[in-house]
């Protein structure tokens, strides 16, 4: 299977710690996580993706709005300067360990934010950056995925 994310999920999976905004959205992330983790074939999407899917059924959900739409744009501009190749919608790539750790140290740095601007979550996603990620939900093992 493919995990379907948008590009600033592609930020958001590397402090993901289990917390979220209903127990379903959590329960479903950590799912996407555990996947990601694998190292199953992620394909950038535009709009709401997997991480997304359990939100979709609110009256208005913030998965549509243009701050979002924006942060999509401001990550994949900052991980396409970081990462060996554009990210763009329609890109495939899974996460190794390397380019995990890669994308973890750009982010603790503060060089690859400029999508969190804004976000509720940013706060605690230092927090969890300055312990080195410690209770992170992806993990990807050595031999699980060949580079992103």
């Amino acid at each position: 299977m493919t995990v379907r994310l948008r590009a600033h999920h592609l930020l958001c999976i590397l402090t993901y710690v289990g917390k979220g905004y209903t127990p379903a959205f959590t329960a479903n992330y950590d799912e996407v996580a555990e996947r990601v983790g694998r190292g199953e074939d992620i394909v950038l999407v535009s709009g709401p993706d997997d991480i997304c899917a359990p939100l979709l059924n609110e009256d208005d959900p913030h998965c549509h709005r243009k701050s979002v739409i924006g942060r999509d744009a401001h990550a994949a501009d900052v991980l396409t300067e970081l990462l060996p190749h554009p990210i763009r919608v329609g890109v495939r790539l899974q996460l190794c360990e390397k380019t995990l750790a890669r994308m973890r140290h750009a982010f603790a740095r503060g060089t690859i934010r400029r999508a969190c601007v804004g976000c509720t979550w940013a706060p605690l996603c230092t927090s969890i950056a300055r312990d080195n990620y410690a209770d992170a939900r992806v993990k990807v093992a050595a031999a699980a995925a060949s580079h992103a």
